[in-house]
């Protein structure tokens, strides 16, 4: 259990193992009443804008749109019910959030992980700039700006994650006891080491350490939405066909889309079950409550993208899973047009890593094994 506790406080410096960091506090303060909006509709309604528009009369969404921020995924417990930070309590987040995130500054505290993890600051890129609404979450229902309860059944399963039995729904291994760890093969270690899902990638998109760039491409009957990270390329059809049959499941789950108004509309199901509902941010005050929580194939997404300037897109999203969370949740980041390229993540290309983790664990039996004859 020390091992376990030390890595989760790694992983409260180095957000990437989080995937996004919760902030914490000692005390829970209940939310009640508070004046949650919908981010979309708000800004697109207040705005006037009106967006430029491809052959078929729908917004041109297509580019590059970043969704680096630090505004955390879930309201601080200390904020109660306060859905947005004044500005000097914003300044006072971001500086925190940042010298948090600096793995150079923090090399020190970090021990072990800084040979294990074998990066710093020059590989990361959470960003430098919270959202501008200066919300206290990303989180926009349920009103306190924090997850749902999860289910019993969601917390059981968290505890069988850790046992590290395939099929394994977490996007690493990072957090599990390493002196006793010896993957016995890929199939033991998180679904991200393996090459086979994104951290951040999703669906749905989560703000995290680096690559998190969007690439939208519209057609008449599609819509391509590219994660610059690992090598998701989701193809949307657009133009009125059926989801596959209930008995058919995707890594990246059936997507089809629509237009309501000039939003683009995303349903997603008939998610494998091999990949889990959702990454929990770290919470330091419930060890018990970490990692990834359910099985997709209980879960249905629906993700909203709406153009509200030349250089925002809102990304909105509700996820359902009534196995995993009690009540369903929605999401609102703002995502920024930018000129940057996103290249290659050829994280198949030989992946070293994966062949030294396995290599060292043999390695550690034999010494084991001969040290004890």
């Amino acid at each position: 259990m020390t091992e376990h506790i030390k890595l989760f406080k790694v992983a409260g410096i180095i957000a990437v193992l989080a995937v996004s960091i919760s902030a914490c506090s000692e005390s829970e303060q209940s939310s009640s009443g508070s004046d949650q909006t919908n981010a979309t509709s708000d800004q697109a309604k207040g705005s006037g804008y009106e967006p430029t528009r491809n052959a078929q009369g729908h917004p041109n969404m297509q580019g590059i749109w970043d969704f680096r921020t630090l505004t955390p995924l879930e309201r601080p417990r200390e904020l109660g019910d306060q859905a947005v930070f004044s500005e000097d309590e914003e300044e006072a987040f971001r500086q925190k959030t940042i010298i948090a995130n600096d793995v150079d500054l923090n090399r020190d505290a970090m021990g072990d992980f800084d040979v294990e993890g074998a990066y710093n600051s020059f590989w990361m890129d959470f960003g430098t700039s919270m959202n501008e609404d200066r919300r206290t979450s990303l989180i926009v229902d349920p009103p306190n700006g924090r997850l749902p309860e999860l289910t019993a059944e969601a917390l059981a399963g968290i505890k069988q994650n850790m046992l590290r039995k395939p099929p394994v729904r977490d996007y690493f291994s990072l957090g599990i006891d390493t002196k006793a760890f010896r993957p016995a093969g890929p199939e033991t270690l998180g679904l991200s080491e393996r090459c086979l899902v994104g951290f951040n990638a999703g669906p749905p998109l989560v703000p995290s350490a680096y690559n998190n760039n969007l690439r939208i491409v519209q057609t008449p009957a599609h819509v391509v939405l590219f994660t610059e990270m690992i090598h998701n390329a989701r193809i949307v059809p657009v133009d009125g066909r059926q989801h596959l049959p209930e008995d058919v499941g995707e890594w990246f789950g059936d997507s089809r889309g629509h237009w309501d108004g000039d939003t683009l509309v995303v349903e997603s199901r008939n998610f494998t079950d091999k990949t889990p509902t959702y990454q929990l941010p770290i919470d330091l005050n419930d060890i018990d409550r970490n990692g990834a929580v359910g099985t997709a194939d209980n879960m249905s997404l629906t993700e909203r993208f709406t153009r509200v300037s030349e250089s925002t897109l809102v990304y909105e999203y509700t996820l359902n899973d009534p196995t995993t969370f009690t009540k369903p949740f929605t999401v609102a980041i703002p995502m920024r047009a930018t000129e940057d390229q996103i290249y290659e993540y050829a994280c198949h290309e030989g992946n070293h890593a994966m062949t030294g983790m396995l290599r060292g664990a043999r390695t550690l039996e034999k010494e084991e094994a001969s040290a004890a004859l």
